[in-house]
């Protein structure tokens, strides 16, 4: 075996360029497709993550009657008692900490410019607020009846700092409207400028006080020490007057997009192997019809037809292994630095609850970058065995007169 590679290594040594240019082909592809699986797997879990802390939770109990989608602060839709209700699902010894939130519909007034707006209201104690980093000022405190923390898209919109004074309109449990003014306190910042420029944050008391939503709250926030226990959890949480939702029930398009995620890396691997293919096909169809004379005489010396093939697929063998040995280093260090630095998009917007983080950061895992070596080594020599094959159904007398 050791002289098939000898003499397979010696004819790509014939044609350095193209050989050279071959594997660089090779390279360039395993390189996409390492550097795309990390992307998507990247922004995947960055999407869920971030989606899980800001808005989700892993687990959110709320009044049976209650609409997300409307806001309301009307009593018949809050949960009663929240802080109660909280502390005792925050006992369980699967839930890493339970708070409620309540969410009020409102629009924030600054001089002339004005902007719709999500008020929360939160306990300022709950490492459920660890997200929203504060970049300026500090988080208003519990009892704080004037403080508010506001996300520096929306600052930077308002031309706000910490400080000044904005006037708040909310709509109220009696289907009114009031308005107060405000300081604030803080600008926070999640990484997402979709979801930040949008939000609003009070402490819990005042946006009750504020909404007129007494002591309710829209939901119970529930983050669990492992999500994959939220099934189980959710049914141990029982009572008719509530709705008990999963994180997966709760994000059903990012659950669906996440797990057709492989399958639209799947579509574009093929497409990068199909031009890769055709490459490594064109490479070794040439080397056969340079090296007819050749076949024929090795042919006439007696060398079998399947030893002409494993002389051919030899030759791939060492195309592909250069070729991915290359694009392993390139793929791994382009994954692993964008991995580090994040790739820069920006306000993405939000869509259906799915929150983006303005910069995604490439994810790589060994278990990938396993698979697409091997598939792409198993298709490089899956499309040498074409010509290797031709080669090998030459017949020695036609070989041999076919360059004279």
């Amino acid at each position: 075996m050791f002289n098939y590679f000898k003499m397979a290594f010696r004819n790509l040594l014939r044609h350095r360029r193209r050989s050279a240019l071959s594997a660089l082909a090779l390279s360039v592809s395993l390189t996409l497709l390492i550097f795309m699986a990390t992307f998507f797997k990247g922004e995947m879990r960055t999407s869920m993550e971030d989606t899980l802390r800001l808005n989700s939770g892993h687990i959110q109990v709320a009044n049976a009657n209650y609409d997300p989608d409307k806001l309301s602060v009307a009593w018949e839709y809050l949960v009663e008692n929240p802080e109660q209700i909280a502390a005792q699902i925050a006992a369980l010894p699967q839930v890493k900490f339970a708070t409620p939130r309540l969410f009020a519909s409102g629009i924030v007034a600054s001089g002339d410019a004005s902007t719709g707006v999500q008020i929360m209201g939160v306990d300022p104690a709950s490492p459920a607020n660890e997200p929203y980093q504060v970049v300026s000022g500090q988080f208003p405190a519990a009892d704080d009846r004037d403080g508010i923390l506001i996300g520096a898209p929306l600052a930077d919109t308002l031309q706000l700092g910490v400080g000044d004074t904005i006037n708040l309109l909310v709509n109220t449990a009696e289907g009114s409207v009031d308005e107060q003014p405000f300081t604030v306190r803080g600008i926070f910042s999640t990484g997402s400028s979709a979801y930040d420029k949008g939000i609003i944050l009070l402490p819990l008391a005042k946006a009750q006080a504020f909404s007129g939503a007494g002591n309710h709250a829209s939901i119970i926030f529930v983050m669990l020490n492992d999500r994959e226990q939220a099934a189980s959890v959710a049914a141990s949480i029982t009572g008719s007057a509530y709705s008990v939702k999963t994180w997966a029930e709760l994000n059903q398009l990012l659950v669906l997009v996440n797990d057709f995620s492989d399958a639209y890396i799947g579509i574009l691997s093929l497409i990068i192997l199909g031009v890769t293919v055709t490459v490594i096909v064109n490479t070794m169809l040439m080397a056969v019809f340079e090296r007819t004379r050749e076949i024929g005489i090795l042919a006439s010396l007696g060398m079998k037809g399947w030893q002409i093939i494993i002389l051919f697929l030899a030759e791939a063998v060492l195309l592909a292994a250069g070729g991915i040995a290359v694009g392993l280093l390139a793929g791994g260090a382009l994954s692993a630095y964008f991995g580090q630095v994040g790739i820069y998009f920006g306000d993405l917007g939000l869509s259906s609850g799915l929150i983006m983080d303005d910069r995604i950061f490439p994810y790589l895992m060994l278990e990938d970058v396993i698979d697409l070596t091997i598939t792409t080594f198993v298709i490089t020599i899956l499309a040498s065995y074409y010509p290797a094959h031709l080669a090998s159904r030459m017949e020695p007398v036609q070989a041999l007169r076919a360059e004279k």
